[in-house]
């Protein structure tokens, strides 16, 4: 029977669906920044479902728009939807309007611009940029104009005139300037995940939070004054009786009081609890207003006297009136004073005056938004663009010079709410970030990296013009973000940018370079692994990986994470050579026994050919092995969840790159294996946990298997003994875990432990056993369980 290949195509209900979201939030939230935000996609999704609708998108493709070649930087949205713009392109920007200026050139003609930049004035202040090593490449079009300029300088006029050829018919459109800086491109030792314009930005987006300034008001303002009413009435009781005795000045003090009250209620409105008249201290105010004869109108608003009640009634209706004729009772007032001695003491004794004591100091304590002030303050005289060296001044308690100047308490220590942005900032080796925790996952470390590759990849170009220039390109390429591919095409690399390619020719790559590649290589890799035990290699980072590896000339075959919506029902060539290079390393071990890999037979598939209609070769005999594996029918190519354990199967006989990180490059913890083996399956225990009492568990259920995948492998490079140790430990460290966390591994490391003494997981007698894999067609056992 022939096989039959449904090609997926992108679905334009995707955009419709991802329009409606942002449509709905852009007119219903709250907050008027996350509208501006949701405006804006809004547009850039109703520019995809307009390019999908009129041909001038093709989603899929790696030139997805209408004329732009492939080397162009496309707009990308979420799920690699190009918008139809270029990154390059857009409105005229600052730096633009500024070389406008020098040059006396009408604002807003970009090929005016260009041609500027042709002349002799012109390549003065790029050779002025070149030299300096002072400004920023923030998408990779803008490497271009100084790459012509430092070939022209080379004396390379053919290959400058070659790309001026290629980039011209473009220069309407793209911006091929970079924006001049106040640093120069950094060399990649040290990355932070903030600058400190954008943790000035997080720390001014601190506001102060009404609950917090209303507390403070009520212990600065209102329970003081509360005291003072209760001490005034104290003073009337002669034998027991309140109201006995007036003592002299009574009455004048007690007007001052309403007086004082009609000022700080104008004043201070963030409190309301004040305002309750069934409040004690409300009931104690009434009753002087009564007592003392009625107030001046407004003194005392729901006073409650006679004819201040009458007023009320009349302003807010017979349920205010009856409330302010219940608080001029003597016996309500009578039990407001008993109650507030009873809860805090009489003015003045030891309990209330430690009482308010306390609650002054609490009241003082300076809040987030105060000391977010102080901070700010500290960084006023840092560039934006740079990230900081040391952390330890900045977070530094609030001194009396500050003090003085801000009314903040002096000493007043920096919360963690604030330290943690704060730390973000830093500027330090990707190694002591992640020491630290502020590299928190290896997503986040992806995002770091380039800056690291750059620089090493750049060692190749021995000039150190061009070689800032090419750093700098590199760290904006990384910035590019992925487009939805089909058909097996590739994302478009480095290499193929037109001015990369013009300045090729001067890239020498010697033994120094190689092994500074290789060094950094094995470096980033023994991180990951070290730091991050339990989590898939994300794509981006595979990326970086596979740049040093290449620069390294270490011969390592990196595999993406595939998407299961999108899957053509195939792997390129690569999938099967880094099965066959898995196989060198782990033929017959636990990890190859636990899954059932007949390695042998791998290394034996040599049908690798390319297939029409694809842009890479692929075999047929590995899908067909992964599809045998997964039991999936060939033919149902609709359904993702079978996608999905097709796609399982092929991380599993390739390990996901594990494989190629110890073998050929040469990952070795210095501790040994058992250590990363405990703390992937120290996630695996983390994600089964949250399981339970969830009703969205795929993603769970999946990461977790890929969890205990690393897991395995790991162990598998233990030695027996520390094999036989650390499957110990695993029970001990499952039954710390909550009982129903237990029970849904219990089968897994029985399963483990079967195959650790020489057994086989498809052996039908043996019960209670799991091979734990993550996507399922038919419901997985692990949420039932």
């Amino acid at each position: 029977m022939n096989e039959i290949h449904v090609r997926p195509v992108p679905n334009p209900g995707y955009a419709d669906w991802q329009l409606a979201k942002a449509f709905h939030t852009a007119t219903s939230h709250e907050s008027e920044a996350t509208r501006r935000r949701a405006e804006e996609r809004v547009h850039r999704w109703t520019q995809v479902a307009r390019g999908m609708a009129d041909g001038s998108l093709t989603i899929g493709s790696r030139t997805p728009v209408r004329g732009l070649p492939a080397w162009v930087t496309p707009e990308v949205v979420r799920g690699g939807f190009a918008t139809g713009d270029a990154a390059a392109g857009g409105p005229w920007t600052e730096h633009e309007a500024e070389a406008a200026a020098r040059a006396g050139l009408r604002a807003g003609d970009r090929l005016a611009l260009f041609r500027y930049f042709l002349t002799d004035a012109g390549m003065a202040e790029l050779h002025t940029l070149l030299d300096s090593g002072r400004y920023h490449v923030a998408v990779p079009e803008e490497a271009a104009l100084l790459t012509i300029a430092w070939l022209l300088r080379a004396g390379d006029r053919f290959a400058a005139l070659t790309l001026l050829d290629e980039i011209t018919p473009y220069a309407d459109r793209l911006r091929f300037l970079p924006r001049a800086a106040d640093t120069v491109v950094p060399d990649g030792s040290a990355v932070h995940r903030e600058s400190v314009g954008s943790l000035r930005t997080t720390l001014g987006a601190r506001r102060p939070k009404p609950a917090v300034e209303a507390m403070n008001e009520a212990l600065t303002v209102w329970n003081p004054f509360a005291d003072q009413l209760l001490a005034h009435w104290l003073e009337t009781v002669e034998d027991g009786r309140l109201g006995a005795v007036r003592p002299a000045g009574w009455t004048e003090r007690g007007r001052e009081l309403l007086e004082r009250h009609r000022r700080l209620a104008m004043r201070h409105t963030l409190c309301g609890k004040h305002r309750n008249p069934r409040e004690n201290s409300a009931i104690l105010l009434a009753a002087l207003a009564e007592a003392l004869g009625d107030p001046p109108a407004g003194d005392v608003r729901g006073a409650g006297t006679r004819i201040a009640a009458a007023r009320a009634a009349r302003a807010a209706g017979p349920r205010a009136d009856v409330r302010a004729r219940a608080a001029a009772r003597p016996g309500l007032l009578r039990h407001a004073v008993d109650s507030m001695v009873a809860k805090r003491g009489a003015p003045g004794s030891p309990r209330h005056t430690e009482l308010r004591a306390r609650q002054a100091a609490d009241a003082s304590t300076a809040t987030l938004h105060e000391l977010a002030r102080v901070l700010i303050t500290r960084l006023a005289n840092l560039r934006d663009d740079a990230g900081l060296p040391d952390t330890a001044w900045l977070l530094v308690p609030v001194t009396d010079e500050e003090a003085a100047r801000t009314g903040v308490r002096a000493g007043s220590p920096i919360p963690d709410g604030l330290r943690h942005p704060v730390e973000r900032a830093l500027s330090a080796p990707v190694a002591t970030l992640v020491e630290r925790g502020i590299v928190p996952s290896a997503e986040v470390l992806a995002e770091l990296v380039p800056q690291l590759v750059a620089a090493t990849t750049a060692l190749a170009y021995h000039d150190p013009a061009l070689r800032t220039l090419m750093t700098a390109e590199y760290g904006a390429f990384a910035e590019r973000r992925s487009l939805l591919l089909l058909n097996l095409e590739h994302q478009v690399r480095l290499e193929e940018l037109p001015w990369v390619q013009a300045v090729s020719a001067y890239r020498r790559v010697s033994t120094d370079t190689a092994g500074n590649a290789h060094e950094a290589l094995v470096e980033l890799g023994t991180l990951t692994v070290r730091a991050f035990p339990g989590t898939i290699v994300p794509n981006p980072l595979l990326q970086e990986l596979g740049s040093l590896a290449r620069q390294a000339k270490v011969g390592a075959v990196f595999t993406e994470e595939l998407a299961a919506d999108i899957f053509m029902g195939t792997f390129s060539a690569k999938f099967l050579r880094a099965a066959q290079s898995a196989a060198e390393l782990l033929e017959g071990s636990l990890y190859a026994r636990y899954y059932d890999i007949d390695y042998a037979m791998i290394r034996g598939i040599d049908d690798v050919k390319r297939k029409r209609g694809l842009a890479a070769n692929t075999s047929a005999d590995f899908a067909a092995l992964c599809r045998e594996r997964a039991g999936t029918d060939p033919r149902n190519r609709w359904s993702i969840a079978a996608n999905g354990t097709v796609i399982e199967q092929a991380q599993i006989l390739t390990t996901h790159n594990l494989a190629a990180l110890v073998h050929p490059i040469g990952v070795e913890p210095a501790e040994g294996w058992a250590e990363p083996a405990r703390g992937a399956y120290r996630t695996v225990c983390r994600l089964v946990q949250q399981i339970a009492g969830n009703t969205r568990t795929l993603g769970t259920v999946k990461d977790a298997a890929y969890a205990w995948r690393q897991t395995l492998f790991f162990l598998s490079l233990c030695g027996v003994e520390d094999q036989f140790a650390v499957i110990a430990w695993m029970a001990q460290e499952t039954a710390r875990r909550p009982e129903h966390t237990a029970r849904r591994l219990a089968p897994v490391l029985a399963g483990l432990r079967h195959v650790f003494t020489g057994g086989s997981l498809d052996d039908p007698a043996v019960p209670n056993v799991r091979r734990f894999v993550g996507w399922a067609t038919d419901g997985h056992w692990m949420r039932d369980a």
